[in-house]
């Protein structure tokens, strides 16, 4: 599977379902933010890192697919898991890619300047999403 951006797959979607994922998003914020204030910064990020419209999301994703093989006169239930779990990879190891800048910043901020520790951060990020990704094709 290449991975790529299709624009027409914004189309499927309906205000409500987009309204759930940025009403559900910034719920996740502000409770992360809540979180931060009464328990300190380093506890709130690891619950700002919470993928806070991955639930619905991957609930969208399902639905679409199974609409679109229901529309074809077939039954898309397999196809759109299928569809829902390759979604769910790509968000695991985009997990693993913020663990990695989120170390980086952790073990180099003490003794460094922002502006070089962030690239590096970036670089630790991409470096593993895409070797996870990579990694997933090869197993």
């Amino acid at each position: 599977m290449l991975i790529g951006i299709n624009i027409a797959k914004l189309r499927e979607g309906t205000p409500t379902e987009y309204l759930t994922r940025f009403l559900f998003g910034g719920i996740v914020t502000v409770v992360a933010t809540l979180i931060a204030g009464r328990y300190g910064p380093i506890i709130g990020g690891l619950f700002l890192a919470f993928p806070g419209i991955f639930a619905p999301g991957l609930s969208m994703t399902e639905t679409h697919a199974i609409e679109r093989k229901a529309k074809a006169g077939a039954d898309g239930t397999l196809f759109a898991r299928a569809e829902a779990s390759v979604e769910a990879a790509g968000a695991s190891i985009g997990a693993l890619g913020l663990a990695a800048f989120g170390l980086v910043l952790w073990k180099a901020l003490p003794t460094h300047n922002l502006t070089l520790v962030l690239p590096w951060a970036g670089a630790a990020w991409l470096l593993i999403s895409v070797l996870l990704w990579w990694l997933r094709k090869r197993i």
